[in-house]
């Protein structure tokens, strides 16, 4: 790559997008598309809706998170529509300021980051174009200029809604410059960016005697006054405090609820009525999104004070959880680790899933559900079918606690203790036994757990580790049977020709002999019985089977070994328990003959072409699950 040719490219392009000219060429531009006077809500939303929306199972995913927040599906859909589109189409939400709260290391922040980030890449396109009036300290929107009196006709000839007015500084431009030339105001073409502090600013809070409020809303400078003579004279005036730089976009409160009272009064006019007070000025028009975040502990102390009664009014509270699917946990750790510089450290499959079954365990809450304990809650909420639960058990275990998610063990501390077990490793590997011994020796310096949780999670560890002892025994299963692929469909193919016979009161004919006889029971019941089918239940499952394969057919769909997820369990742990003792002799062995070295080496090579271990690593797989069998 010719890195300076790709530099000289990114600068033609972004001169390319620039544009300058007057309030007259900006109408002009409106009459063509309207769009560009849209609010800093619609913005948002828009931006947001541009990346793609689907739906699954009844929620809709948007594709501008899904690279970074994992997990929290029915969370965003609710923020988006909730908020987002209410207040894209002007409803009275958008005059509320939008608070996300929630545990640690939850995702609020990066929800954040995201909109902050997106509507810079956002405004460097077409539809994304934000225009402003040339050397506004504000950049405000050049719709401004238009007179009271006159907006009604503007709207209608234009459809666009005018809202705000000018800033101070631009209506002293106006008058003493243009002469009250409003069409030759010029007009140029902004791009959103935190680092140039053009409508993206972030307030932080600090210590409040220290902190001023011209932080905020801008301040005085003295140096001026004695060249213009007052203080309300515009041009004496800074207009660079975050609300100011913030205006046309977005604004980002980081621990809102711990800024002192005074600086949160201030948002009070911003958010009812678009404007707020700033030096011996009129009040200042913004339009701008608010996002606040902050945690649970402080949102309850906050809402106990009653003089935070107007505030809170003012307020769009969105509960931002954990997130409780095992799935999307071990991305959220794939992501984090992949941003370090221990890539050349292989880890072993499933281990990062083995702490995010631990993590979602701690998050999870018991359900009332008869027969429903926290693993197959949690195998439920990870897309997993539970025998005896369906959809509707799901959906009504995900409303049984509004409140489920907000505690538990945060993916930072998950993280650290990865990291400590990748550093601590001399060997060029990490597996899952590495990583929960890591989890387990960092309870005892986690600062916040008491005597009780550390028990339970204690526990928790060791769900985990049954989980992956299941999972090493599949993993090296697979590899194991020869030919697994099609040992496993002849099989299955059997199976479903016992069953059609069985359920239709037939007899099958022997594929040697070509003589009639009974379904073979016993081949149905070894099969079944992997998977806890009890013989007073045989008889439903193997109808559900066929239930299910008429209607793949009416569908046009072929009904294979990989379509129905219990059954294809049944046949890989049949094929197994076939194979158990060969396993057993074969790595358990110190001194393996020639052909139990053959047969060890087709496993390795098979476990690093197609399930992503190392040599090394698939080594250590084998000599586990031998002594797991040995038991």
């Amino acid at each position: 790559m010719d890195i300076f040719k790709r530099l000289a490219e990114y600068r033609t392009a972004s001169e390319r997008l620039t544009w300058t000219g007057s309030f007259r060429d900006y109408i002009d531009l409106l009459k063509n598309d309207p769009v560009p006077a849209m609010t800093a809500h619609s913005r948002v939303y828009d931006m947001i809706v541009s990346h793609g929306v689907e739906e699954q199972n009844g929620v809709k995913k948007y594709k501008f998170f899904e690279n970074d927040i994992y997990g929290l599906d029915r969370t965003l859909e609710r923020l988006v529509e909730e908020y987002f589109h209410s207040a894209a189409r002007r409803l009275d939400v958008r005059k509320r300021i939008l608070l996300l709260m929630g545990p640690v290391s939850g995702g609020k922040s990066t929800i954040v980051t995201l909109l902050k980030r997106g509507l810079e890449q956002y405004s460097r396109t077409a539809r994304g174009a934000v225009f402003a009036l040339q050397g506004c300290p504000m950049h405000e929107e050049p719709l401004h200029l238009v007179p009271n009196e006159l907006r009604p006709d503007f709207e209608k000839e234009l459809s666009v809604r005018i809202e705000g007015n000018l800033c101070p500084s631009c209506a002293l431009r106006l008058r003493s410059e243009y002469g009250g030339d409003i069409e030759s105001f010029p007009v140029e073409r902004v791009f959103l960016s935190e680092d140039t502090r053009t409508g993206i600013g972030t307030f932080s809070p600090s210590d409040p005697k220290s902190q001023d409020i011209a932080d905020l809303t801008g301040s005085i400078d003295f140096s001026t006054i004695t060249e213009f003579g007052s203080e309300s004279d515009p041009r004496a005036y800074r207009f660079d405090g975050e609300l100011n730089k913030a205006n046309r976009g977005l604004m980002e409160f980081q621990e809102m609820l711990k800024c002192d009272e005074k600086f949160l009064w201030n948002l009070l006019s911003l958010t009812q009525e678009g404007n707020f007070k700033a030096g011996r000025f009129a009040l200042i028009s913004a339009d701008e999104l608010i996002v606040a975040h902050t945690n649970e502990s402080e949102y309850k102390t906050f809402i106990a004070n009653k003089k935070n009664e107007a505030l809170q009014s003012r307020m769009i509270v969105m509960p931002v959880p954990y997130n409780l699917r095992v799935s999307d946990e071990e991305k959220i750790y794939a992501k984090l680790i992949g941003q370090s510089d221990m890539s050349h450290i292989h880890i072993a499959p499933h281990a990062l899933r083995a702490a995010a079954i631990f993590s979602i365990l701690t998050r999870l809450k018991e359900s009332k559900k008869q027969g429903m304990d926290l693993v197959k809650k949690m195998r439920l909420y990870d897309g997993e079918e539970v025998e005896g639960f369906k959809d509707a058990d799901l959906k009504e275990m995900q409303n049984e606690f509004n409140d489920e998610g907000m505690s538990g063990i945060d993916p930072r501390y998950v993280i650290n203790r990865i990291s400590s077990a990748l550093i601590k490793q001399d060997q060029e590997y990490i597996n899952a036994l590495d990583v929960l011994r890591a989890l387990k020796d960092g309870l005892d310096q986690h600062p916040s757990i008491t005597k009780e949780e550390r028990e339970r999670y204690l526990g928790f560890i060791s769900v985990a580790r049954k989980e992956y002892d299941a999972l090493a025994k599949k993993e090296v299963q697979k590899a194991f049977v020869y030919s697994f692929e099609e040992s496993a469909r002849t099989l299955f193919e059997n199976y479903l020709d016992n069953i059609e016979a069985y359920c239709n009161w037939q007899k099958i004919k022997d594929p040697l002999t070509g003589e009639s006889m009974d379904p073979d029971e016993r081949l149905m019941r070894s099969i079944e019985e992997q998977i806890g089918i009890s013989e007073n239940a045989k008889k439903a499952f193997r109808e559900e089977i066929l239930i299910r394969i008429s209607a793949y057919s009416r569908k046009g769909r072929k009904f294979d070994y990989s379509t129905h997820e219990r059954l294809r369990e049944a046949i890989e742990k049949k094929l197994f328990a076939d194979l158990k003792d060969i396993v057993k002799i074969t790595t358990s062995t110190k001194t393996p003959d020639e052909n139990q070295l053959k047969r060890i080496n087709e496993v390795i090579n098979r476990l690093v072409e197609e399930h992503g271990y190392t040599t090394a690593s698939a080594n250590e797989l084998l000599r586990y699950v031998g002594s797991l069998l040995n038991r």
